[in-house]
C-alpha cells in the first residue's frame, strides 16, 4: 500500500507498506525515532502516544494500536516534534520540568505529548485528559500541576498551525474508499474483508493474538460515515464517528450517557475508538449498545445499493454472532427523538473509574406521568453473551407508582432475566445484586438524591 503523510513537518512517502504495521512499529525500527516508547502494546498506558492533525483538528492516538494507512494524508507529531525549530522547549516540556513530573522519564514522551494536544484544543479537565498516560513512580500531582501551568501558556508558534498533512497515497481505493459507495463495492468484490475504523480493538488482534488479517479495508477516510445529524426528531450517527464525536454530540440531550462516554476508555481511544466498531464487534460488554437501545436506537446496515433497518437490539444473536452478512456494513445508528424530557439514565460499574472495562453498564429510560411508569426500555451489558433488555423488570415497573415500594418489586425479576456469569472482573451474584442497585439507583436520582460516587459523602 502507497501512502503519503507529514512526520513532524516533514512530508514521507511511503510504497508497499503493509496494512497492519503499527505507527509505533515504524517510527522505532524504520525511522529510529525512540522517543515514543512501548509500554503495554494496547492502548492502555499511553507511552506510545502520538499527536495526529487532519481537517478534523488535532488529537492524541496511541501509536502502539494506530496502523499506517490511518495516518494517510494526516499530519503526525511525535515527542521529538515538539520542541521549536531552534530547540526551545515546549510550554509543557518546560513545566514537566520545573514541576518535577517526571522521575525514570519512560512515560514521560506520551505524558507531554497528550498534555501539548491538549493545550492545541483548550482542554483544561486534564484528569480527562491523562486518564490515558500511566506512571508508576512519580505519581501524578506533579504531572497534573505541569499540566495546569502549561494550559496558560500560549500555543508555540510551530504548532499552533500544523497542516492538515499531504494528500493521500495513490492506492487510497484499493484500501481506503473515501465514500459509502466506494466501501459497499469494494466490500461486494472482497466478501469477508476486516473493516478497520480506530482499531483499538483490531490493533489488538494483531498485537496479542498475532492474527493475519488478510484483505483489510480501512473506511475512517469516508466523511459521510463519521457524521452525526442531529434533528427534530432523530438523531443519526455514522459508523466511523468516534466515540468522543458522540460524546459532545449528546452531551446537551442526554448527559448521563456523555458522562458515562468520559469513562469510555481514555481520551486516546475515544479519539480513535468508532460507534460502529464497537457495536459491530459483538462485545457483551461493549458500552455504547445498552444507552442506544434503551433510547430505541435503530442499525441501518447496507450492502451495494441496499439499506435495511433493524432494531439494535435485535443485531446481537448470541454471543460472537451478530445479523451482519460478509458483504454486509453497519453504515449508522439512528436515535428517535420525541418531545418527552430526557429520562435516559446510565451507570458504569468498574474496577477502575476511569479507562476499565465494565463488569456491568445498566442503561434506564423510564418516564412517568402524574407518579405512575408508562414506559421502561432497561438495557443491560456485561449480564448476558450480548448486550440485552430487561423484560421482565420492566414488566414489573409498567403501570406501577413511581416509589420504592415498586423498585423493591421490580428488583425480584432481575433473576428472570439474567443469568450472568462468574469471571474476574465479578461473580454472577454481583452483578445480579449490582444490576438491581442500579434500578434503585435511577429511582434515588431521579427524586434528587446524590448518587454519584464523587457527589456521595458518609
Amino acid at each position: 500500500m502507497d501512502i503519503a503523510f507529514l512526520l513532524n513537518g516533514e512530508t514521507v512517502e511511503l510504497s508497499g507498506v503493509d496494512p497492519t504495521t503499527t505507527v509505533l512499529d515504524w517510527l522505532r525500527e524504520t525511522r529510529g525515532l525512540t522517543g515514543t516508547k512501548e509500554g503495554c502494546n494496547e492502548g492502555d498506558c499511553g507511552a506510545c502516544t502520538v499527536m495526529v492533525t487532519d481537517n478534523a483538528g488535532t488529537r492524541a492516538l496511541n501509536g502502539c494500536i494506530l496502523f499506517m494507512p490511518q495516518i494517510n494524508g494526516k499530519s503526525l507529531t511525535t515527542v521529538e516534534g515538539l520542541s521549536g525549530p531552534d530547540g526551545d522547549m515546549h510550554p509543557v516540556q518546560q513545566a514537566m520540568v520545573e514541576h518535577h513530573g517526571s522521575q525514570c522519564g519512560f512515560c514521560t514522551p506520551g505524558f507531554v505529548v497528550s498534555m501539548a494536544a491538549g493545550q492545541i484544543n483548550g482542554e483544561t479537565d486534564h484528569d480527562r485528559q491523562l486518564a490515558g498516560n500511566l506512571c508508576r513512580c512519580t505519581g501524578y500531582a506533579p504531572i497534573v500541576r505541569a499540566a495546569d501551568h502549561a494550559a496558560r501558556k500560549p500555543v508555540p508558534d510551530w504548532l499552533s498551525d500544523v497542516p492538515p498533512g499531504p494528500p493521500m497515497g495513490p492506492s487510497v481505493n484499493d484500501y481506503q474508499p473515501t465514500t459509502a459507495s466506494g466501501l459497499a463495492e469494494l466490500l461486494r468484490a472482497h466478501p469477508g474483508a476486516t473493516l478497520v475504523a480506530g482499531a483499538t480493538d483490531v490493533g489488538l488482534w494483531v498485537n496479542k493474538d498475532h492474527r493475519d488479517l488478510g484483505r483489510v479495508i480501512f473506511v475512517s477516510q469516508i466523511e459521510e460515515l463519521r457524521r452525526i445529524e442531529v434533528a427534530p426528531y432523530f438523531i443519526r450517527i455514522g459508523a466511523a464517528a468516534s466515540i468522543e464525536a458522540l460524546r459532545l454530540a449528546i452531551a446537551k440531550r442526554y448527559p448521563s450517557f456523555a458522562a458515562m462516554l468520559d469513562r469510555f476508555a481514555s481520551a486516546q481511544v475515544r479519539a480513535a475508538a468508532t460507534v460502529g466498531g464497537n457495536i459491530a464487534n459483538g462485545s457483551p460488554i461493549g458500552d455504547t449498545p445498552p444507552p442506544l437501545i434503551a433510547l430505541g436506537a435503530m442499525l441501518q446496515i447496507r450492502s451495494g445499493d441496499d439499506m435495511r433497518e433493524i432494531p439494535l437490539e435485535d443485531f446481537f444473536i448470541e454471543y460472537g454472532k451478530q445479523d451482519l452478512e460478509e458483504r454486509e456494513f453497519v453504515e449508522a445508528v439512528v436515535i428517535p427523538r420525541d418531545e418527552d424530557e430526557d429520562r435516559l439514565k446510565v451507570y458504569k460499574l468498574s474496577k477502575r473509574f476511569d479507562q476499565d472495562i465494565s463488569a456491568v453498564l445498566g442503561a434506564f429510560n423510564i418516564h412517568v406521568k402524574d407518579g405512575t411508569v408508562r414506559s421502561a426500555r432497561i438495557a443491560f451489558g456485561g449480564m448476558a453473551g450480548t448486550p440485552m433488555r430487561a423484560h421482565a423488570v420492566e414488566r414489573a415497573l409498567l403501570g406501577k407508582p413511581w416509589t420504592m415500594a415498586t423498585i423493591r418489586n421490580a428488583k425480584w425479576s432481575f433473576a428472570e432475566d439474567f443469568r450472568p456469569m462468574s469471571d474476574m472482573r465479578a461473580s454472577a451474584n454481583y452483578r445480579l445484586e449490582a444490576a438491581a442497585n442500579m434500578l434503585e439507583r435511577a429511582w434515588r436520582e431521579d427524586q434528587g438524591e446524590a448518587v454519584d460516587v464523587r457527589e456521595v459523602t458518609p
